[in-house]
């Protein structure tokens, strides 16, 4: 998959991600607990990708998964979870807008100190560019977030 498509595919990801948190807003109003969305959105989506697995690989798709599992394993599920939960709180509370601000600007430091973290990466003091892309960001959602805070 070249550039443009990847592209193509987080832009639509990031728009999904915005109508999902705004649907599952709407789902806590009738419900007791954020807990009841989340419970929702997990078991659609194992759901689908359980499905998805048995249609492309059969039974032997399950066993490979299974057999994959390791005690960290579960730290993505969690991540992800502990995610959705902060974004329909951020949603509630802040807003939309403020939301992904905060969420943008931080995931875009961690990418930036994550990319450091690998083999061969370039000194963060020779990224001009892209340190200063971070900063401005930052400074945009800061001033985002302000109007939600």
């Amino acid at each position: 998959m070249g550039a443009a498509p990847t592209v193509a595919l987080l832009v639509s990801a990031g728009l999904c991600l915005v109508l999902q948190n705004l649907l599952m807003v709407r789902i806590t109003l009738s419900a007791s607990t954020v807990l009841i969305a989340l419970v929702i959105n997990s078991a659609v989506g194992l759901t689908v990708l359980l499905s998805l697995l048995l249609i492309r690989d059969g039974a032997s798709g399950v066993a490979e998964a299974v057999s994959a599992l390791r005690p960290w394993a579960f730290l993505p599920g969690l991540l992800g979870s502990f995610f959705v939960f902060a974004g329909i709180l951020g949603y509630q509370r802040l807003g939309a807008a403020p939301t992904i601000a905060i969420l943008v600007a931080s995931q875009l430091v961690a990418g930036l100190a994550a990319d450091q973290l690998k083999p061969g990466a370039q000194a963060l003091s020779a990224q001009g560019l892209p340190v200063l892309g971070a900063i401005l960001l930052v400074a945009g959602a800061v001033l985002v977030a302000r109007r939600g805070v």
